[in-house]
């Protein structure tokens, strides 16, 4: 008979899970038991900061009160109808995120993969539909580097060899062109582009930042070639830069804005399509749909995370601590650190690959009671919880100091 998870060890619990579960991560050698705001505990009652968030699924850190409480109320209540019938809290959700967003009609959908893939039907049969592109001929223009998940379709347009090898054969429709590079961008798109389809910020490759004016220029291009602009927000959106979204760094309002993630709040995973009115509309009854995706737990945290959203309060906490997160790095560049990205709360961080790699990084951090997660080569992301505060912000930084100009 299994022993209960909280009489067995960290190492036992892991030991535990390499016969039963598909290899598909790689986690650090923590579990976690309880979390509460920035701080997480293991099962032996040793604490951590968190400086990953979950890949801002958490902006608004562990058991937000105000979000365990709609999440509670609403458990009391009603939990799912699927879309079958109406119910009474998704108007609320959905009228709360076009404004917020700026744009129009809400899609409700569950997970980050599944916005992506809902925008890229949607973008196929506006292509069709109203700007009359012929039948199965659309296709839609992505960066290089990008992330937008993981499912068959995603992957066909990835240029990550791990995500792609050995899950073909690819879907066929889109076109990778360098990210940050306008004129390739403008080269690829013709009378066949349905859409633009980037991360306004790359978070999985290195938390990579465009040029000023390429997200202007994007829609520019997106709008004298009469094709769509969707905006993946999905890990850059909500708070996360010192923003709402991302692309209001360039005062830029997409067709489309696919968010998740901060949306569920760390509670229930919530995702939606926002876009115009006129895009949505393409879609009729039983084109597209969700059993889970809008269900009344789902709107009842989508509204409250829209509600600490409408406040601008961790937009600004985000913004103002962004700058302690940028000049922290700043004084590690040649000290352990060769390069840095970093905007808002977030930051893609070029660890000297002579003192180790970005596993090897997060490994040391974590013996020291900090969690980030690596990315590719020496690199490592840094994405705390909007919530954390600058004391804990400056003793992370210092943490990092120590590790990356201690002798390996």
């Amino acid at each position: 008979m299994t022993a209960p998870a909280h009489t067995r060890s960290s190492a036992d619990l892991i030991r535990a899970e390499a016969p039963v579960l598909a290899h598909n991560y790689h986690p650090l050698p923590v579990v976690v038991a309880k979390a509460e705001g920035t701080w997480v505990e293991d099962v032996e009652g040793r604490r951590y900061l968190d400086m990953l968030a979950g890949y801002s699924a958490l902006n608004f850190g562990h058991r937000h009160p105000v979000l365990i409480e709609a999440a509670h109320r609403q458990l009391d209540q009603l939990t799912l109808t699927s879309r079958a019938f109406h119910h009474d809290r998704l108007a609320q959700f959905a009228e709360s995120l076009a404004e917020l967003t700026g744009l129009d009609m809400v899609l409700p959908m569950n997970t980050g993969a599944e916005a992506v893939e809902s925008a890229i039907k949607v973008a196929r049969k506006w292509a069709y539909q109203v700007k009359g592109v012929a039948p199965d001929q659309a296709t839609i223009v992505v960066a290089a580097d990008n992330f937008h998940g993981r499912t068959t379709t995603i992957v066909s347009f990835s240029t990550d060899d791990t995500a792609r090898a050995g899950f073909g054969p690819f879907t066929p429709g889109f076109r990778i062109v360098p990210y940050n590079d306008l004129a390739a961008l403008e080269a690829a798109v013709d009378e066949t582009t349905a859409a633009v389809l980037i991360e306004p910020v790359q978070g999985e490759a290195g938390v990579v930042i465009p040029d000023d004016g390429y997200l202007a220029g994007v829609r520019e291009v997106t709008r004298r070639a009469g094709c769509l602009f969707i905006a993946d927000e999905i890990q850059s959106g909500l708070g996360r830069t010192g923003r709402t979204l991302a692309v209001e760094h360039e005062s830029v309002v997409p067709d489309m804005v696919l968010l998740g993630k901060a949306l569920g709040g760390g509670i229930v995973p919530v995702s939606a399509v926002v876009a115009r009115r006129d895009v949505l509309a393409v879609l009729r009854p039983g084109e597209h749909g969700s059993t889970f995706g809008g269900n009344p737990l789902a709107a009842a945290v989508g509204s409250a995370v829209v509600g600490l959203l409408e406040t601008g309060e961790f937009q600004r906490r985000a913004a103002e601590l962004g700058v302690v997160l940028r000049d922290g790095l700043a004084s590690l560049v040649g000290k352990g650190v060769v390069d840095f990205r970093a905007r808002g709360l977030w930051a893609g961080v070029d660890i000297d690959p002579a003192i180790g790699t970005g596993r090897e990084i997060s490994e040391r951090l974590m013996r020291e009671g900090i969690l980030v997660k690596d990315t590719h080569g020496s690199t490592i992301r840094l994405a705390p919880p909007l919530t954390i505060t600058g004391e804990e912000l400056r003793s992370a930084l210092g943490t990092l100091e120590k590790v990356v100009t201690q002798e390996a």
